[in-house]
């Protein structure tokens, strides 16, 4: 975003107080039908939008329930009853993993051009990587669709003046026009030819710089073209800012928006704060309303159209393509191959057995509706990658859900034979749920994991081989000295690893996480155990216990994620309280009765 939400304000309030404004009659239809406008489509799913990148990377994208097909197909439909084209920019990831939605893209008429391969912040990257991600996107863009890729815009952020030398990497790559500025006045007010269609000499020829259009006020340059500002302000000013606009200045009008933007069911991650829930949710669906009223009044087209009319600022992109453009690209460091893909998750880490392993995945569930689509995704994978070496089975344990969890298990994985559901009557905790699962089991390696994933799953391929004949458990260790923590609040954190140095000082047990879901256990190690807890104090208590039978345990140093969908079930104080009361039972009974139980 060029400005932020909150400094608009005075900016509208001048604006709206304006006595030519309010006087100010909108254009007639019959006035804006003699002139084409651009319409651009930024194609991303909900999960690929730049705010989340902190917590999504895209080798997991495939877990993720896409919703990518269903909203480019509403916009392909209202595009083709209101007869109008537009430029549709697409990464070259989403050509790859799914070409017949981009080629449906194509046929129907409209332009595809490139966001890059993957959504992140470009600017960022070493050079030899932004050359590398542009030119994979136009090679894999050109040759789903078999048109010529001409254009490009930043899947993530804008363009700024100190940014300018990105030019020289987009023409490098091929690229006729960019449109990935989005004109400050800090940045541009000494040129503010800069909100203008136009062309810009690089070190590699010409390239068409296409903002987006922002009106002219005493405060600033303000954004009109679309996305959060369409959204979040009202319409009838937005109506009347772009009325005016439009009929000052001479360029086409260039608006835009994200196709998740029509989607107000899509699924809300828990990550976002508060100010992400504001730009990203509220008002989502809007643009079913408005964007009709739009292509009404006003005649859109794709920039490659627009560049075939007589007068067009776009008319250079008519003319062949210069020679550097049409000579294949050249070659750039690191193996282009390698880049995530949806079905290519690591799934080649466990170490080759002679004969399978038959292994069970506990997973308890709680309130877990939301999850269980991603979880599902995840699971495809995961037991893709065990089947290597291990023949795995599943065990899904509700733990008497209040939601839809246990209806949602039961339609996504019913019918899979290696997939059995079990339901308790009342909610008994996280630790009573792979106890059930345990005890359920029929094989002696058992796994347990959290529903949703906060650990990867596929690292059980690396902690099943560490049980060995001579080893109860292996647990995931974010606390671990080569272990990670992305995410998590620091209060959260300095509360767990001092609850895990009181565990250690009180068993003498070099263990740095205590607390973990994510385990493997030997089945008979475990049911053999007086365990007591059965909410989250139950993993803890289950480690003090085999400690306390001398029995091993050993750690794996794994990452810990934030979740990513629903509420913790875990209230912090309660279970801050509850560890002391353990980490008491268990001072008693070391040094009272001297017995190894709690």
């Amino acid at each position: 975003m060029s400005i932020s939400l909150p400094r608009l304000l005075p900016m509208v309030l001048q604006i709206t107080n304006s006595p030519r404004l309010c006087n100010e009659s909108s254009p007639s239809l019959s006035a804006n039908t003699a002139r084409q406008h651009l319409l651009t489509v930024n194609v991303e799913d909900y999960f690929q939008v730049g705010v989340f990148q902190k917590f999504i990377q895209a080798d997991n994208w495939y877990r993720f329930e896409s919703r990518l097909r269903q909203n480019v197909e509403h916009v392909l439909q209202l595009l083709e009853q209101h007869n109008t084209q537009a430029t549709f920019f697409v990464l070259g990831w989403t050509a790859e993993n799914q070409p017949e939605l981009v080629r449906t893209i194509a046929d129907a008429g409209h332009e595809v051009a490139s966001r890059g391969f993957l959504h992140r912040p470009l600017i960022d990257l070493p050079h030899n990587e932004i050359r590398e991600d542009l030119q994979k996107a136009r090679a894999v863009l050109q040759d789903v669709t078999g048109q010529a890729i001409d254009g490009f815009r930043l899947s993530d952020g804008w363009i700024g003046k100190s940014s300018l030398w990105l030019l020289d990497e987009i023409a490098a790559a091929g690229y006729r026009y960019d449109s990935s500025v989005m004109p400050k006045q800090r940045d541009f007010a000494d040129e503010p030819e800069w909100r203008s269609i136009r062309e810009v000499e690089t070190s590699y020829g010409p390239i068409l710089e296409v903002p987006l259009t922002t009106m002219q006020t005493a405060g600033g340059w303000l954004p009109i073209a679309g996305g959060n500002y369409q959204r979040q302000m009202p319409d009838f000013l937005m109506k009347r800012l772009v009325g005016r606009t439009v009929a000052q200045q001479v360029d086409p009008f260039v608006m835009y928006f994200q196709v998740w933007e029509l989607d107000e069911k899509q699924p809300e991650l828990s990550v976002a704060d508060r100010m992400t829930r504001l730009r990203h949710y509220r008002k989502l669906g809007k643009y079913r309303r408005i964007l009709p009223k739009y292509l009404e009044r006003y005649q859109f087209t794709s920039i490659r159209n627009h560049a075939q009319l007589v007068g067009s600022p776009l008319e250079s992109l008519s003319r062949p393509a210069p020679l550097a453009a049409k000579m294949p690209l050249p070659p750039v460091l690191g193996d282009v191959a390698e880049s995530p893909s949806v079905e290519s998750p690591v799934q080649s880490n466990c170490e080759r057995q002679v004969r399978k392993t038959e292994a069970t995945i506990v997973i308890p569930c709680f309130n877990e509706e939301k999850t269980v689509r991603y979880l599902a995704n995840t699971l495809r994978s995961v037991t893709t990658a065990l089947s290597e070496n291990y023949s795995p089975r599943i065990i899904f344990v509700d733990d008497c859900s209040t939601d839809s969890t246990f209806e949602t298990l039961t339609r996504q994985f019913g019918d899979d034979p290696d997939i059995r559901i079990v339901r308790h009557d009342v909610n008994r905790g996280v630790s009573a749920a792979i106890l059930t699962g345990l005890q359920h089991a029929e094989t002696e390696v058992v796994g347990s994991m959290d529903c949703d994933c906060s650990y990867d799953p596929h690292e059980l391929c690396k902690m099943l081989p560490l049980l060995a004949n001579d080893v109860s458990m292996v647990t995931a260790s974010p606390y671990h000295k080569d272990g990670l923590v992305r995410n998590v609040p620091a209060w959260r954190l300095v509360l767990s690893r001092g609850l895990s140095v009181m565990y250690q000082k009180l068993l003498k047990q070099e263990l740095a996480t205590w607390t973990a879901c994510f385990r493997v256990y030997r089945r008979d190690h475990v049911l053999d155990l007086p365990l007591k807890e059965d909410g989250f104090l139950g993993t803890a208590e289950l480690a003090a216990q085999l400690i306390l039978k001398e029995r091993k345990v050993v750690e794996h140093p794994t990452t810990l994620e934030v979740r990513l969908f629903g509420l913790s079930k875990m209230k912090t104080v309660r279970a801050i309280l509850s560890h002391l009361r353990l980490i008491t039972r268990i001072a008693v009974s070391r040094f009272t009765k001297g017995k190894a139980e709690i």
